[in-house]
């Protein structure tokens, strides 16, 4: 059963589009996140279900109810924002007492509750406290706290983690997805970190523009993206993208990287046949940088050739950054259209920049002249140079 239904839900702000015909069903008890760069429309889709945004059209349906029309304090749902929206005059008893007391909730049910949360979120010993006085961890708790208690269908969640320290972020990941497993209340969550979103979400709803791109399990979406935009977006570091271009002379067709070629294997023939019948065609090669093997040796097949520009120390592993002159970086255009992208330009005398992961300290390989990089085959992922979709079958 879906909790909450978007359906067709569209919303402009005068002439501009903000989100473009999004459908999305989040089952009971899911924990979905939405993610997406800065301006692609994921927390309009949050305000939009919350009702703090009214839909242009479309159907918002939150436990079966058509709440397109409602109020926002008609729908049963509870939002979480970046910014705590706490009472800084109020106790943390008072600020999460203040919902049930405008519901008329009993003294007594009011103290059981909030004995009940404050146990769940560790702040028995604050209750006294004022905002002012808590750490941006437990005035984010505190904030959970106010939208647990009211017991709503479900919880919506803008970047609540996004004004903490990175140690911090780390354990509040942990904590948010704990509560609601806990709890089992369906929960929908926006950020713009791609860390938050593969390792808290059930499933992740990836935008661009205003639209959903995919929709799938984190695994999926990591190692089958849909399209560019996904390919591009997902992953730290993202995917390697570079033009390309169809050659095939009988047998398994190559993809030519400028002066490279790499070959693929038979698993193409087999999932897109007619790849070996477009020779010429323009297409976008990608790689992620975990798929790369790093050689001393040069002109080595399947491989392509580089030189060391910068290591990224990360302690228990590198990121070298490895520039290879005979190809060219893939460029998706302003919110990641990349309808009618011909830009394939091989006399580029930059070359193309690739992120290669390599083991812990990468000393091997610092300062190096030349460098192959060999793809694995089996790794390798495809797209449409002009509608950049996917060419593999899913």
């Amino acid at each position: 059963m879906s909790m909450i239904s978007i359906q067709e839900v569209t919303k402009d702000f005068g002439s501009f589009r903000a989100v473009d015909d999004l459908s999305i069903e989040v089952a009971q008890g899911e924990f979905l996140v939405i993610v997406g760069p800065s301006g692609c429309g994921k927390t309009t889709v949050l305000r939009v279900i919350a009702g703090l945004e009214k839909a242009s059209s479309g159907t918002i349906r939150v436990a079966g109810h058509d709440v397109t029309e409602a109020e926002p304090g008609a729908r049963d749902i509870a939002m979480v924002f970046q910014s705590y929206a706490l009472f800084p005059h109020m106790s943390v008893f008072d600020n999460l007492a203040f919902g049930m007391r405008l519901y008329k909730v009993q003294k007594v049910e009011i103290e059981r509750r909030i004995r009940d949360v404050t146990g769940l979120l560790g702040l028995e010993d604050y209750l006294h406290h004022k905002p002012s006085q808590l750490s941006g961890g437990q005035r984010q708790r505190v904030a959970m706290g106010r939208a647990i208690i009211r017991r709503p269908n479900a919880f919506l969640m803008d970047e609540p983690l996004s004004n903490l320290d990175a140690k911090l972020r780390v354990q509040m990941r942990f904590e948010v997805k704990r509560l609601q497993r806990e709890i089992g209340t369906t929960t929908v969550y926006v950020t713009h970190d791609q860390v938050e979103a593969m390792t808290m979400g059930d499933r992740i709803a990836v935008m661009s523009a205003g639209r959903l791109q995919q929709i799938d399990t984190p695994s999926r979406i990591y190692s089958r993206p849909a399209n560019l935009n996904v390919a591009g977006f997902m992953g730290s570091p993202s995917m390697n993208l570079l033009d390309g271009i169809v050659e095939a002379d009988g047998g398994l067709p190559s993809i030519r990287l400028g002066d490279n070629l790499i070959p693929l294997d038979e698993r193409w023939e087999h999932i897109f046949p007619s790849l070996s019948k477009k020779s010429g065609e323009k297409v976008v090669f990608g790689i992620r940088p975990e798929h790369l093997a790093v050689s001393d040796a040069a002109g080595q097949a399947r491989a392509l050739e580089g030189s060391v520009k910068f290591v990224e120390d990360l302690g228990a592993e590198a990121v070298a950054h490895v520039q290879v002159s005979t190809a060219q970086v893939h460029a998706i255009g302003e919110g990641g259209d990349t309808s009618g992208v011909d830009n394939i330009d091989w006399s580029n005398s930059g070359g193309a920049m690739i992120d290669v992961r390599v083991d812990a300290g990468g000393d091997s390989i610092w300062g190096k002249e030349t460098v192959a990089l060999r793809p694995d085959t089996t790794k390798i992922h495809l797209f449409d140079a002009e509608t950049g979709q996917s060419l593999r079958a899913n």
